[in-house]
């Protein structure tokens, strides 16, 4: 067997000769299995391409036609890998999304709770100032067009926000230390949301 040609061999194979097919193994697994790892870097998984390599070679003994068995198998190895890191890149991207996951469930968590926190918080204003900060703030009209809408100037709707937004800075000032130390264990790492919700509300001028 040993003296005999990758062509004979071959035709062996497709014969059903399971010697001829371990003399190709063989003859072949060494080189394929250095090929595969030079691009894995992983043993067990250049293993696995090289061993499905010659598993495909013996399923479809009867029907494959191969003209230099040498660059046939290499290309097999190389299809093998590709296949092999396109499964790997899935299972990552499989892996990031279901850890990034609870993340942004906490996220849309602490959205809501603070909106509903800040709304609460506007309905103890001054009527005139919740309303300009909630149709500016919460339901994104201009301002313009709410002082159009209470039929007084732009300037004063601007003194009604500008104030409106000085209680709720304090307000929520309070209410965020009870919820720092009531959802953030650290009790002393402002939350990325909450961060976001500060740096919206624009410093007053008295």
């Amino acid at each position: 067997m040993r003296l005999l040609e990758d062509s004979h061999l071959l035709d062996l194979v497709r014969e059903n000769d399971r010697k001829a097919f371990t003399e190709l193994y063989e003859r072949y697994w060494d080189r394929l299995y250095a090929a595969a790892w030079h691009h894995l870097k992983n043993t067990s998984a250049a293993e696995e391409v090289v061993q499905d390599v010659f598993v495909t070679i013996w399923q479809k003994r009867h029907s494959l036609e191969i003209a230099e068995l040498s660059k046939y198998l290499s290309a097999m190895v190389r299809y093998g890998v590709y296949r092999h890191l396109g499964r790997e890149q899935q299972r990552r991207e499989l892996h990031d999304k279901a850890a990034a996951a609870p993340i942004m469930a906490g996220e849309a968590l602490e959205h809501k709770l603070l909106l509903e926190m800040v709304d609460k918080l506007s309905g103890d204003l001054p009527e005139k100032c919740r309303i300009v900060f909630r149709a500016t703030k919460l339901y994104d009209q201009s301002l313009g067009d709410v002082a159009r809408e209470l039929n007084i100037s732009q300037k004063t709707a601007e003194a009604h926000l500008t104030k409106a937004l000085r209680i709720i800075r304090v307000n929520l000032g309070k209410a965020l230390h009870f919820f720092f130390n009531f959802f953030d264990p650290t009790k002393g790492k402002p939350r990325r949301q909450v961060s976001i919700y500060l740096n919206a509300l624009p410093k007053s001028t008295k």
